[in-house]
């Protein structure tokens, strides 16, 4: 049982992040743990977290959809989970995975309405609404997690369907977001030069959080500020240019991943490189034949984003995501191209990866869960008023 818990912790841990070009949805995991209705287990459980992120995927229709928790820095500590579930809350805290603050509420609120992203939560927040209009006037901004008959689900606070396209970040979150920051607290995690944390897991922190990764400041007094420190922030320059892109395979969206000025990403059936997209779990044997272990090489390069072609097989574009065979270009072995508006780079039949705003849906009727390694769990069912 402990061995698949750990397990289920880790798949988990594949789904969260404070990067604003990944995150889908912002949520309190302090909150997320005492949903006890889900399983009528212990009051406080990670494996909720879990259960959350797969109804955001389903609603989503999306495969390894990432959340951005932010936790009341109680948890850490809190007797309520196991000391495993203590430990993971600690390491993803030193692994800046998530923000560890005295008032996670607001800052909840305040990264929704920066990056333009939905919240989850069954909270009401009445007394926010003058601050947060959209909390009460968008229906699908504030999502509560339930049980229904069909299993766990999204709920629409403001009525509606629990259905909202994000129109990206704020103004305010986009001048933000336009520049890199720096904090004067030393090893701070989420504003540092990208070491670790300095805490409990300082020595097994990530090393290679990309600079474009940097989550938007809290403002205090109109001041960019470090919201886990509450220090005021200097500015260290533009942040690189960044391209979100998403794998496509048979139709469903799988993946989405961050190309940046300084750091390009390879996409194959299993990349050699750190950082490298794999694609082999979700390739029929015929793909994984035909796909070279190191396949394709996204860059930007002076605002441009180019694919390489590094395989043996070669690859395919085809312009403005045309289906027309006619139009397809081969990219063969060392070739490159600049990829335009829609274009979609085609690695196989049916294996495809392009800009994220190109797929709106992600057509996934059963995403993957997070919970696959989970212990049989009883969900209980309750009413809405």
């Amino acid at each position: 049982m402990r061995f698949e818990i750990s397990k289920v912790l880790d798949a988990i841990e594949g789904r969260v992040c404070t990067d604003p070009s990944l995150a889908r949805a912002v949520l309190d995991l302090a909150e997320v743990v005492r949903y006890t209705d889900f399983d009528g287990g212990r009051p406080a459980s990670m494996l909720r977290l879990g259960i959350v992120i797969d109804a955001l995927s389903r609603q989503l229709e999306e495969d390894s959809v990432p959340v951005y928790p932010v936790v009341h820095r109680a948890l850490l500590s809190d007797a309520d989970l196991t000391s495993n579930e203590r430990m993971v809350v600690r390491r993803w805290a030193d692994d800046g995975l998530v923000e560890v603050l005295p008032n996670p509420v607001e800052r909840m609120l305040e990264l929704a309405d920066l990056l333009g992203l939905p919240v989850l939560s069954r909270m009401r927040f009445d007394g926010m609404l003058g601050r947060y209009p959209w909390l009460g006037s968008q229906p699908g901004r504030l999502l509560a997690p339930v049980n229904s008959p069909n299993g766990p689900t999204l709920v629409a606070q403001a009525g509606g369907k629990a259905v909202w396209t994000s129109p990206g970040p704020s103004p305010t979150g986009a001048k933000l977001l336009s520049r890199l920051w720096r904090c004067p607290e030393p090893g701070c995690v989420l504003f540092g030069d990208g070491g670790g944390g300095g805490g409990s897991f300082a020595d097994l922190a990530r090393s290679d959080r990309e600079p474009g990764g940097q989550p938007p400041p809290t403002l205090r007094g109109g001041a960019p500020s470090c919201p886990r420190h509450d220090r005021r922030l200097t500015d260290a320059g533009p942040r690189p240019d960044t391209e979100v892109l998403s794998v496509r395979v048979g139709g469903q969206v799988r993946r989405r991943f961050v190309v940046s000025a300084d750091r390009p990403v390879m996409v194959g059936r299993a990349p050699e490189e750190s950082g490298g997209i794999v694609l082999g779990q979700w390739l029929s044997e015929e793909a994984r034949r035909w796909i070279s272990r190191n396949h394709v090489r996204f860059e930007l390069r002076g605002g441009d984003l180019v694919a390489f072609d590094v395989s043996t097989n070669g690859s395919g574009v085809r312009p403005g995501g045309s289906m027309d065979e006619d139009e397809r270009i081969a990219l063969k072995q060392q070739a490159n191209r600049v990829l335009r508006g829609g274009d979609i780079v085609e690695l196989y039949p049916g294996v495809q990866i392009g800009r994220s705003s190109n797929w709106t849906s992600g057509g996934v009727i059963n995403p993957s869960s997070v919970m696959a390694e989970a212990p049989t769990m009883a969900m209980r069912v309750i009413e809405r008023p």
